[in-house]
């Protein structure tokens, strides 16, 4: 495809995930609140395509986008214990510019990174820890409603809310991705939840490939690996964009390190 695609928070962990393992697959348009260091892009990518401002801008923002056909839109604050003051700006307000320009621009397509904190409360006391079992059945599909575990959970619930707005008044096709826990090389071990909601990075890069290359209307799906304990369904990840995952957490158990739960986003 030759039609530009932008990465917001190109310079995060999901970003370089994607770009390490797809980086040569789009012209891509890379956008970051730093300048990217050479070893950041891929070689592909020329300096003019490499856009550091912040997503609160609105001329520097309108300026990456032009001539845009998709967006994936990573940048935000990605902290769960992040505070008000600064979801609203970075996640909120960033998120409604880069809607908002995107539609301007006559952009086709537009991929969120959303949140597995944005349905974290459906975790209730009496349902773990069975829910990280394989033998569990309980799932969650994306037709239930957001229930945020914290503030950084509302303000991706917000984020898709403004997706379904921009996709019913302006015909924007609009795809949220509920990212779980994304870590490098294995899965945490020892710790249940982790396993459950684990996405390798070729996984999340294949994930946002599809994203840019389906076709649908607004989806709300769930970006984790294919593994034997999950409590997120991504039947409709595979049905609606054609996604594939390679890996699986039971694959790695008892392998590595342990690693604490990651950052969702950029």
């Amino acid at each position: 495809m030759d039609e530009p695609v932008l990465l917001t928070g190109a310079g995060g962990r999901v970003g370089q995930a994607i770009l390490r393992h797809i980086g040569d697959r789009f012209e891509w348009r890379l956008l970051d609140r730093e300048q990217l260091g050479e070893e950041k892009r891929p070689d592909s990518v020329a300096e003019d395509d490499v856009f550091a401002t912040d997503i609160t801008d609105e001329a520097g923002v309108r300026e990456a986008m032009d001539g845009v056909y998709a967006v994936v839109h990573l940048a935000g604050d990605p902290r769960p214990e992040a505070p008000w003051d600064s979801v609203l700006r970075n996640n909120i307000d960033g998120t409604h510019a880069l809607f908002q320009a995107a539609v301007d621009a006559g952009v086709e397509k537009f991929a969120f990174a959303s949140s597995n904190h944005a349905v974290g409360a459906y975790e209730t006391t009496d349902r773990k820890p069975d829910l990280y079992r394989p033998e569990d059945e309980f799932r969650l599909d994306g037709t239930e409603l957001p229930r945020p575990s914290n503030l950084y959970g509302v303000s991706k619930a917000t984020g898709e809310i403004l997706g379904r707005y921009y996709h019913d008044h302006y015909d924007l096709s609009v795809v949220n991705v509920r990212i779980g826990n994304l870590t490098e090389g294995h899965p945490p071990i020892d710790y249940e939840r982790g396993q459950a909601m684990w996405l390798s990075y070729r996984d999340c890069a294949h994930l946002f490939e599809r994203c840019v290359l389906a076709d649908y209307d607004y989806e709300i799906v769930y970006g984790i690996s294919g593994n034997d304990r999950r409590y997120y369904s991504i039947d409709r990840a595979r049905s609606v964009l054609g996604y594939e995952p390679t890996d699986n957490s039971a694959e790695y158990e008892g392998e590595g390190e342990n690693e604490p739960e990651s950052a969702d986003e950029a």
